[in-house]
């Protein structure tokens, strides 16, 4: 009986001894189980709250200042503008509009929504207001004219970004213009700014600019 006893209590004290540590190694292989995913979901989440660089956008997509005053939705957003040729697009952007009147004027709607694969450098209605208005609305009533400034900034196809760094093109005016830059930061003949650029259309991509550029 007595052996028994003493049996039974050297298996409870062995019990004892073992579970503490059988808990022990459980909870330490639970902790670095939640150590491991939640290292993951920390990267996880720093990868996806990470910007895009300046470079990227610029690679991607329409970048520039002026891009803030593009409508968010409708016809005149970049999507929206991305489904129509470009005199369409032009004409849903409420910045262009005097741009829309001269092509109109001009008689270059279709010529422009048939053409494939150009490049527009388009002067917003602040651009065309440098110009004196006596002399804008001689340029406007002399439609050779008009027409020849017009094409000028028309080149026969899409331009990238990257092309843009140190580039010169013939224009469908036969003239050529010059580009200069990098980043989201770009001119044009070296006087003209690009304020919203690399915005695509159905058969152009647009580089919206500063001031009017002259053919010489």
């Amino acid at each position: 009986m007595n052996a028994l006893r003493l049996r039974r209590a050297a298996v409870a004290v062995a019990a004892a001894a073992v579970l503490p540590l059988s808990l022990a190694a459980c909870s330490d292989s639970g902790s670095d189980t939640k150590a491991e995913a939640g290292s993951a979901a920390s990267e996880s989440a720093t990868k996806e709250s990470t910007p895009s660089t300046g470079a990227d956008m610029a690679a991607d997509g329409p970048f520039g200042p002026a891009c803030a005053s593009v409508p968010k939705d409708g016809a005149g957003s970049f999507d929206g503008m991305a489904q129509d040729p470009v005199a369409t697009a032009a004409s849903n952007n409420p910045a262009l509009s005097t741009l829309v009147a001269a092509v109109k004027q001009a008689g270059l709607v279709d010529t422009l929504n048939n053409a494939k694969d150009i490049t527009v450098f388009a002067p917003t209605n602040e651009a065309f207001a440098k110009i004196p208005k006596a002399d804008l609305d001689k340029v406007l009533a002399d439609k050779a004219t008009l027409t020849k400034i017009l094409t000028y900034h028309v080149v026969g196809q899409k331009l990238t970004p990257k092309q843009l760094e140190n580039g010169s093109f013939e224009t469908l005016q036969t003239g050529t213009v010059t580009t200069k830059g990098s980043g989201e930061a770009y001119t044009v003949n070296e006087s003209s700014k690009v304020v919203c650029g690399n915005v695509p259309t159905a058969n152009a991509t647009v580089y919206i600019v500063d001031t009017v550029l002259m053919p010489k």
